[in-house]
């Protein structure tokens, strides 16, 4: 018994001597190709096994095999897979995945992509594989959501209209690049997300630098930089077919292909999708065909050329009028409750709409002049046509309760319903030879967009790089408004056009309004950046432009009046800034910027009163000085960052746009107006586990106006003043934006091809926009102060095979437990509840997509 006992334990002795030496342990750290830095959160896996494991915020891993030798696979999306082979125990030293875009890097160079813990600004960066995941029937801006300092909505609920304010400030003061081109209106600074309606589908990833952000050219970066990179062309052939279907009839169906990097360096990618639906809002049905093409050709080691085509044609009905809290409860349709559509001839017709066509074509070109400099160019064109519906001819006595027609309650299909288009068409008929007294019309934003980029960029020695480059920009916007349906009229009298005595108007005629507004630009910049042993990384940035604007004007002046075109006015602007980020240790860095710009008075503050004759040709530059102090901390577990920021904003332009009466929109143009944004960010990730990974952010702002302005002029839809008025607004909070935002999610992988993502996020001392009439008395209260509120995200995404091919399912629900939340509000009288115009958040939202790919 003895005997067998000690050949038992010489057995089992054996086993496990065995087991332990056919081990092995494999270390290495993973490096991205395209911007040389770590990548976390790449999955390694033992190849034939299960057993696997994911890189540090430093791209560091160690997985023990269970075998003495075999291979490791290692992948990352947007990179393409790399196996390695391994015998016994083994530091890989620094592995590099390649891209799987083909340009990517040069596309980088020219957007000014910030690498995290090297370029000293606050960023986060979003990749295409959450963006799929989280985005869903969202609005392409509620993708950053989660971001410090950022507040995002779907604003009146129509397809596309969604806006975003970073750090307080809105749409005109953050510069939004794609590929490094500039999109923001040339006129006044503002994005139009309706424009891009099918950029999600080809974004490869979305970075919001916030604050002076490391744009080297001269941009609008006063709250910060979204800087969106589209795919480029995959250097495997291969495409997806995919399609999302969600609530109230969304359905989205698309297509992509990719030839791959043939022998030849010849690269093609190709995608189209189309999606339509009725809209979560009442009468804010939508349809949309977007398509993408980028082709890339290596023509020798030098030279790289790669041509870029996307765009989206769209037309999506809108809800532009808000609405108190009480209309909306006594509304039977509840916070979906809209006034701005009806019925016509039994079918949905828009009071208010929207409908653009913006393909944007770039052609770049990259040269590696020699091993130390390169060259990268983009010259670009876009051209816009389209706009946005409304209304003529509002006829309040016809209507009989000092209402216009489509405001009335008498046109209207039951108490709070849509309009009977119906009934306003037979009375036009009955009016006969008099014309009709009510219409429709849309105004309309064509514009024709030029430009060139190009930088230039050197390595002076091992630790001295120098970046330099142009920026050329021309820029017409044609303004106008046309006849869409006289509503069974025969004409509609217009008045506003002096080369058109009888002021009879029909469909497809100009309207109210024609004139172009000509914007040329003309910019130099140059950076100089220091490295040092990847501890200390410093920049200085300088640039220079020249703005001009003209305007011309067809309907206020006769052809040979000298007045109808004016003279072209200059304004120079220029901007410095620097940085420096320093690696503690291993773990901890910190970081600080400072920066001071001026830029050019929008183009209406120049033409204040939208005619050739009132011209404010000594517009005083905006000047913005920004300080920011930040700190990192990164770990195998944690990545951490601290952020504080002060913006003080001078001379500053402020379009703001408001409900004149229940007819018609009223717009305020604000010169001179000054103030001050600051507060303090926190973001982290926590990699608790192989799997989950937790994460949070904390963003507390106190924006503030800091004293008031006299004589701002108010002006009605027609583009006439119809008021003046002083703002008294010292001390007042900035509206528009939570001031106050959280966020707090998780991250589960169930396996390499299965994750399921949870996100809280709560908005607080969010303050109504306020009215500029209603603030012409001292001592007026604080506007409206919304109710805090929160909102729980969720999604889900499984990988498995079908077949030969692979495939996914993905299912999304937003508001998840239906909260009722108010996410848009102008001022009222009294600012209160009672009286605040509000838009209500969207309520539960879900969808359901499948993609394909072969």
């Amino acid at each position: 018994m003895k005997k067998i006992t000690q050949f038992l334990s010489i057995v089992v002795l054996m086993l496990f001597t065995t087991i332990a030496f056919s081990q092995s342990t494999i270390t290495g750290k993973v490096i991205g190709s395209d911007m040389n830095e770590p990548l976390p959160g790449a999955n390694v896996i033992e190849k034939g096994t299960s057993n696997g494991t994911t890189t540090n915020f430093d791209g560091e891993f160690s997985i023990a095999t269970k075998a003495s030798s075999g291979e490791i696979t290692i992948t990352y999306v947007g990179y393409t897979t790399k196996t390695i082979a391994f015998n016994g125990n083994q530091d890989l030293g620094e592995i590099i995945l390649q891209s799987s875009e083909v340009g990517l890097q040069e596309v980088q160079i020219i957007a000014s992509v910030a690498v995290d813990r090297k370029t000293p600004v606050a960023v986060s960066t979003v990749k295409a594989a959450d963006i799929e995941l989280k985005l869903g029937t969202q609005e392409f801006p509620e993708v950053l959501k989660s971001t410090p300092g950022v507040y995002a909505t779907k604003s009146g609920g129509g397809f596309g209209d969604g806006r975003i304010n970073l750090r307080g400030f809105t749409s005109e003061n953050v510069a939004v690049m794609i590929n490094g081109v500039p999109v923001n209106d040339m006129e006044n600074g503002q994005v139009y997300w309706s424009n891009w309606a099918g950029l999600s589908d080809v974004t490869s990833s979305m970075q919001v630098q916030r604050g002076l952000g490391a744009a080297r050219v001269a941009v609008p970066s006063v709250g910060g930089t979204i800087n969106i990179l589209t795919k480029t062309t995959d250097v495997e052939a291969g495409g997806n077919f995919y399609t999302t279907l969600g609530n109230d009839g969304y359905k989205k169906f698309g297509v992509t292909y990719s030839t791959g990097l043939m022998d030849n360096g010849f690269a093609a990618t190709v995608s189209a999708s189309k999606t339509d639906g009725e809209g979560y809002v009442d009468g804010t049905q939508f349809n949309a065909v977007s398509y993408f093409v980028n082709l890339s050709k290596q023509i020798n080691d030098a030279h790289k050329l790669s041509f870029t085509a996307f765009g989206a044609k769209q037309r999506h009905g809108q809800r532009q009028n808000r609405h108190t809290i009480a209309t909306y409860r006594d509304s039977e349709r509840g916070k979906k409750y809209n006034s701005d559509w009806g019925y016509k001839n039994g079918e949905v017709a828009f009071i208010e709409d929207n409908f653009y066509h913006k393909p944007q074509i770039s052609l770049n070109h990259y040269w590696d002049i020699n091993d130390n400099t390169s060259l990268s160019t983009a010259a670009y064109v876009s051209f816009g046509s389209g706009g946005g519906g409304g209304t003529l001819g509002s006829d309040g006595e016809v209507a009989g309760d000092g209402r216009s027609k489509f405001t009335s309650d008498d046109y209207r299909i039951g108490e709070f319903g849509p309009l009977d288009f119906d009934r306003i068409i037979d009375e036009n008929i009955a009016l006969g030879a008099n014309g009709s007294t009510a219409a429709l019309r849309a105004s309309r934003n064509d514009h024709n967009w030029f430009g060139v980029i190009s930088t230039l960029k050197t390595n002076l020695n091992d630790d001295l790089v120098l970046l330099g480059g142009l920026d050329f920009r021309n820029y017409k916007g044609i303004h106008f408004r046309e006849v869409t349906d006289l509503l069974g009229g025969q004409f509609i009298i217009n008045e506003d056009n002096v080369n058109n005595p009888t002021g009879i108007a029909r469909v497809g005629d100009k309207i109210s309004y024609y004139n172009d507004g000509l914007v040329g630009w003309v910019g130099a910049f140059a950076q100089l950046e220091y490295d040092v042993n990847e501890k200390f990384n410093t920049f200085i940035a300088l640039n220079a432009s020249n703005t001009s604007y003209k305007r011309k004007d067809y309907f206020l002046y006769t052809p040979d009046d000298p007045l109808r075109e004016t003279d072209r006015y200059n304004f120079f602007g220029f901007g410095a800034k620097g940085g420096a980020n320093y690696r503690l240790t291993d773990n901890h860095n910190v970081f600080v910027n400072l920066g001071y710009f001026e830029k050019a008075a929008d183009f209406d503050a120049v033409f204040p009163n939208f005619n050739n004759e009132e011209i404010n040709e000594d517009a005083e530059n905006q000047k913005i000085l920004s300080f920011e102090l930040g700190y990192g901390y990164r770990s195998d577990k944690l990545s951490a960052n601290v952020n504080l920021y002060r913006t003080a904003w001078r001379d500053r332009t402020e379009t703001i746009g408001f409900q004149l009466n229940e007819d018609e929109t009223g717009f305020a143009n604000i010169l001179g107006i000054n103030a001050v944004h600051q507060g303090i960010e926190v973001d982290f990730v926590y990699r608790a586990t192989d799997k989950l990974d937790i994460t949070g952010m904390a963003s507390l702002g106190d924006w503030r106006w800091e004293e008031d302005v006299t004589g701002v002029q108010i002006l009605n839809e027609e583009q006439e003043v119809v008021d003046t008025v002083d703002l008294y607004i010292e001390d007042t909070p900035v509206g528009d934006a939570a001031q106050t935002t959280l966020a707090l999610g998780i991250n589960y992988k169930f396996g390499a091809d299965t994750r399921l993502i949870v996100d809280y996020n709560y908005f607080d001392r969010l303050y109504a926009d306020f009215d500029p009439s209603d603030r012409g008395t001292e001592g007026a209260p604080d506007p409206w102060e919304v109710p805090a509120y929160g909102v729980f995200d969720a999604a889900l995404t499984h990988g498995f095979s079908f077949g030969e091919f692979d495939a996914s399912l993905t299912a999304r629900i937003n508001n998840v437990f239906d909260t009722e939340y108010i996410a848009d509000a102008l001022d009222g009288t009294g600012s209160n509840a009672q009286t605040a115009l509000v838009y209500y958040g969207f309520g539960r939202t879900f969808s359901v997509g499948a993609k394909l790919k072969f």
